[in-house]
């Protein structure tokens, strides 16, 4: 479950939320709008947004090495931490900013299921394993308990043949 969970962080994190990020790109960079100079708030969101970027990527690296449920708790955990900071500021300033309210309203959205999903992989990581399938004693079909010398009566079990014949009785 958690091999299909965490690139599922990844995307949400990276697709979806920074659909406004083109609006804080320098000029002259690939996919920039057109226009002069640089945009108002640019020198305060990049470096929220690289921050959310880097821990995006790290969830990405540790999803391809399939990281054990306590380290994708935690690095989900970080990349959420960051990921509000970003939803912060842009609620905060998003409209002094030139980011559009539909941009916001999707990171928002998108921070929410990177929560949810958090929470999702904490609990696994802090539940013990299950066991894959039935244990040989559930398989067998055996008793638990072994039997003692206060079990064993003399002369009636199958195997008591120290009395006589187990067939002529």
């Amino acid at each position: 479950m958690l091999g299909r969970v965490l690139p599922l962080a990844c995307l949400l994190g990276l697709t979806g939320a920074w659909p406004a990020a083109a609006q804080f790109m320098p000029p002259g960079a690939p996919g920039a709008p057109g226009g002069g100079g640089m945009p108002p708030c640019f020198n305060e969101f990049m470096p929220l947004r690289q921050e959310a970027e880097k821990r995006a990527g790290a969830v990405r690296d540790a999803s391809t090495k399939h990281a054990n449920p306590q380290e994708a708790c935690q690095l989900i955990g970080r990349f959420s931490e960051a990921e509000a900071k970003v939803v912060k500021f842009v609620t905060a300033r998003g409209a002094s900013c030139g980011i559009p309210a539909d941009a916001i309203k999707q990171m928002k959205a998108n921070h929410e299921r990177t929560t949810e999903l958090h929470k999702r992989v904490c609990t696994a990581a802090a539940s013990p394993p299950r066991p894959a399938g039935p244990t040989l004693s559930d398989a067998l079909n055996s008793v638990t308990k072994v039997p003692t010398k206060e079990d064993v009566k003399p002369g009636r079990g199958t195997f008591d043949t120290l009395t006589g014949n187990a067939l002529a009785k």
